[in-house]
């Protein structure tokens, strides 16, 4: 079975009922829609802008999108990246990619100009879709890409390198496209990076999708009647792999655009939303709200959420302890997994475990997991080693990148680059991280790039970025500076110099010190993080 089969099954059983709605509370009543036309329903309180899509029509404007790359003459195997923010058209997209047999290279939206042109030529993309959000972004690398040979825009009235979506699909049919797709074929490339900031570009079959939708609902236990709520981007492994699970249940699924505290819970209200995943600091926002007043939980009904699950990033056990306090009747759950393990899953708490918050879990449904020493051999119970991967949703290769694949996997086994151990109930505690990336609010930040960056300051003789553990979001980045000696250098001059960089990149902090270097000149980041964080802080930030 492939992971189209789903959406045909779930058109063909519950065809009238609502797959998709789409919630855009800060969006001007008279927004234009950005590709297909809906009905607006408004909302009881404020109006929000609403818009929805019935299984039937999400499995017709699938074909409709996978007829226009075949009619362009698109083979199997070719690469279309999608590069929109999350609407109602993401998915519809990506499933008509998959059903005409390509690729689908979903991007992070966040990508600047020369990031998205690196992993445009990365992934071999032929073919680019994207919304009016990065017009600029795209005006800016338009000329340099010349493998890319066809870009439709999601929207009115784009650029004049780009395709009029909305006309052409008008003249594709909407009947299943005549492409035959095995367990085996080639499904989607999401990207990835180590510490140097690269991005790798990671290749996935439709079997590992297909594993991806029963683990989420082995796990969750969606059923048709629930609603899952999706806040994160569907770019990423772990917002569309949750989503899953109500593709495998037939169920409901609500994009929300934003992420204020009373927009979700008005979305959870009025849409009856029972599941929620969050990022730590949304959950830590909300409880904020609810204790500082600005969110009164009296005006919204909540009796039907069920289940509260957390994941992309470490989880503070204080947290949950206050929610659950807040929330006596949700369930709790957390995940962990890597977009070369198609995303959340592999490990997972488990709702019934959550005595055993801190820990990130159990190895997850069709998963295996180890703890091993440089040697591949598994270490005693309570000893540190690095965490490894087996099962179906582990990645076929980086894409381009076979050194760093045959690093990565060994024996069928995903070497995750994460430090963990078990305890004597078999639960896996992670310890430490072999890269040095900063998990904030559950982005990747690549402390080479932000070095690099601050590397163009005139003023700086060297600098290094580590994580600092963070209330809200888990780690935030600070930058230790050393300036060039006999200069004068400010806070403010830095901050100053890095508004060039995308706001989430930027050093929350910065302090200036020599930066420690060890004999073969590697930054000594084990020796910054005592001193900066000191200890007993780093136990907590990894354990967490």
């Amino acid at each position: 079975m492939i992971i189209t089969d789903f959406l045909e099954r779930n058109a063909r059983l519950y065809g009238g009922e609502c797959a998709l709605v789409e919630l855009s509370p800060s969006e001007e009543r008279d927004k234009a829609v950005t590709w297909w036309d809906f009905n607006l329903i408004e909302s009881a309180s404020d109006a929000p802008y609403r818009r929805e899509l019935s299984w039937k029509d999400f499995d017709r404007r699938a074909n409709r999108f996978a007829n226009l790359l075949l009619s362009r003459g698109l083979k199997k195997g070719t690469k279309v990246a999608i590069l929109l923010m999350n609407c109602l058209e993401w998915l519809p997209i990506y499933f008509g990619i998959l059903k005409a047999g390509c690729i689908a290279v979903p991007m992070n939206f966040r990508y600047s100009s020369d990031e998205i042109k690196y992993c445009l030529e990365l992934a071999d993309v032929e073919v680019l879709i994207f919304g009016p959000e990065f017009i600029s972004r795209m005006d800016a690398i338009a000329k340099d890409i010349p493998q890319v040979r066809m870009c439709f825009f999601v929207g009115k009235d784009g650029p004049d390198y780009t395709e009029d979506g909305i006309r052409l699909m008008g003249f594709c049919s909407s009947s299943h496209p005549p492409i035959a797709l095995e367990e085996e074929d080639h499904a989607a490339i999401y990207f990835s990076s180590g510490t140097t900031g690269f991005p790798k570009a990671i290749l996935h079959n439709h079997r590992a999708l297909v594993h991806a939708c029963l683990v989420e609902q082995k796990h969750h236990s969606q059923q048709r009647d629930d609603v899952f709520l999706c806040i994160p981007p569907l770019y990423h492994t772990g917002a569309k792999m949750h989503w899953f699970g109500s593709l495998l249940s037939g169920s409901r699924a609500v994009l929300l655009r934003g992420v204020k505290p009373e927009w979700i819970l008005r979305a959870v209200t009025e849409e009856k939303c029972t599941i929620v995943w969050l990022l730590v600091p949304w959950a830590q926002d909300l409880l904020d709200a609810i204790d500082d007043g600005r969110v009164d939980l009296s005006q919204y009904r909540l009796d039907q959420w069920r289940l509260m699950h957390i994941g992309a990033q470490p989880v503070p056990p204080s947290l949950i302890a206050r929610w659950k306090t807040v929330f006596p009747h949700h369930q709790y759950d957390t995940n962990y997994g890597l977009s070369e393990s198609i995303g959340p899953g592999a490990v997972h708490l488990g709702v019934e475990n959550i005595h055993k918050v801190g820990a990130i879990g159990i190895p997850g449904y069709g998963w295996e997991t180890r703890v091993v020493d440089e040697r591949g051999q598994e270490v005693p119970q309570g000893e540190v080693g690095e965490l490894i991967l087996k099962g179906n949703g582990v990645m076929l290769c980086y894409y381009k990148n076979p050194d760093a694949t045959a690093e990565t996997i060994k024996d069928g086994w995903l070497y995750t680059g994460d430090m963990a151990r078990i305890d004597e109930d078999g639960f896996i505690f992670l310890v430490d991280r072999k890269k040095d990336v900063v998990i904030s609010g559950g982005e990747n930040l690549y402390p080479v790039q932000i070095e690099d960056f601050l590397r163009g300051f005139d003023k700086i003789k060297d600098v290094a970025v580590i994580g600092l553990p963070d209330a809200r979001l888990g780690e935030i980045a600070v930058a230790i500076v050393e300036i060039k000696e006999g200069i004068e250098c400010t806070e403010d001059e830095i901050n100053k110099f890095c508004l060039d960089m995308p706001r989430y990149k930027r050093p929350k902090k910065i302090f200036f010190d020599k930066v420690p270097r060890n004999p073969t000149g590697k930054i000594e980041k084990p020796a910054l993080r005592e001193k900066y964080c000191g200890k007993r802080l780093v136990e907590a930030q990894i354990t967490g």
